[in-house]
């Protein structure tokens, strides 16, 4: 398996695979309030099988070239990712999305992290238009969004049922010209 630095202190990124299940529900384990407060996964892997589904989804997602899903380690301790929720490549956009355990944060990993496959999208995959949508609450990662150059196109209201609760979601982007010269 692959794995790509993500600075000086020894974090990394790696492809998150269904062999990985047991590791990702730890972490969501240790994390499971704090990253389901907006994003569903700590809902849908509860236990290793669904977990191993939740990893096989993007493992296929993969293999139709439609999403991805990596890890951020550090030392051997899994604490979050970054993953293309869509890819559509023949209309050159993807969305990028993360998530954190508490002892993650703080660190830049996600900026990091995202960056990398950002570049890989736009530079390796030609995509165009690169997507970040978050609930307007989540002031990181609209924070991460605001660190990656990115622009807010605006809102979706109520466009969003999380945990019985309507929610509004931003929407950032930021487009391959764009990313290109901020990246110099």
């Amino acid at each position: 398996m692959f794995s790509i630095p993500l600075g000086r202190d020894g974090a990394r990124l790696c492809p998150l695979e269904p062999w990985h299940a047991e590791e990702f529900l730890a972490h969501l384990d240790r994390g499971r309030e704090f990253i389901g407060q907006y994003i569903g996964f700590p809902d849908r892997a509860t236990d290793v099988d669904s977990s191993r589904a939740l990893l096989r989804e993007y493992a296929d997602k993969a293999a139709s070239d439609t999403g991805r899903i990596y890890g951020i380690w550090t030392g051997d301790t899994l604490v979050g990712g970054v993953l293309f929720r869509r890819m559509d490549l023949a209309q050159g956009v993807v969305e990028v999305g993360c998530w954190l355990e508490p002892a993650g944060t703080g660190k830049g990993l996600v900026t990091r992290a995202a960056r990398t496959i950002i570049d890989w999208a736009v530079e390796t995959r030609g995509a165009h238009r690169v997507e970040w949508r978050v609930n307007p609450a989540n002031v990181a990662s609209v924070a991460v969004a605001r660190r990656l150059g990115m622009t807010r196109d605006g809102v979706l209201r109520d466009a969003v049922a999380h945990r019985g609760k309507r929610s509004d979601l931003e929407v950032w982007s930021v487009l391959a010209p764009e990313w290109r010269a901020q990246r110099g």
